[in-house]
């Protein structure tokens, strides 16, 4: 039996907003620099979920014209970034793992309820270096 590739879903706005580097000054940046900065992830996996996996960056509102690049599929959602996050769970519910990066409470009630597991933005996001106690 062949295991599927977990499928790993970021929710760009909150991932992006967890770190205060005036990302608002420029949101469409701030999500293709995260965007580059999951490449890695993609290859190698997450802590608990070794790589390869299949990454989704979930984008929204400003960031909606990021386009994909190997080994992070960018999805723009039409409308609210958490629906399509859910619908993408929902998706992947009993056919392979999904991990969903987020802090949003009420998206990680979401994703859970289709099987998800949620992690925080420091996953794939850590503390720059000056910030770290």
């Amino acid at each position: 039996m062949t295991v599927e590739q977990t499928l790993v879903i970021v929710d760009a706005a909150n991932v992006v907003g967890s770190v205060p580097d005036r990302w608002w000054r420029d949101r469409h940046g701030a999500a293709e620099r995260l965007r580059d900065s999951l490449v890695l992830y993609a290859a190698e996996g997450l802590p608990g979920h070794p790589g390869p996996v299949e990454l989704v960056l979930v984008v929204e509102g400003a960031a909606r014209g990021v386009v994909s690049v190997p080994g992070v599929r960018v999805e723009a959602a039409p409308g609210s970034g958490d629906d399509l996050i859910a619908s993408l769970a929902a998706s992947a519910q009993g056919v392979r793992p999904c991990v969903v990066v987020t802090a949003d409470r009420g998206l990680r009630q979401r994703a859970e309820a289709y099987g998800a597991l949620c992690t925080g933005p420091r996953t794939v996001r850590p503390l720059p270096r000056s910030r770290q106690g």
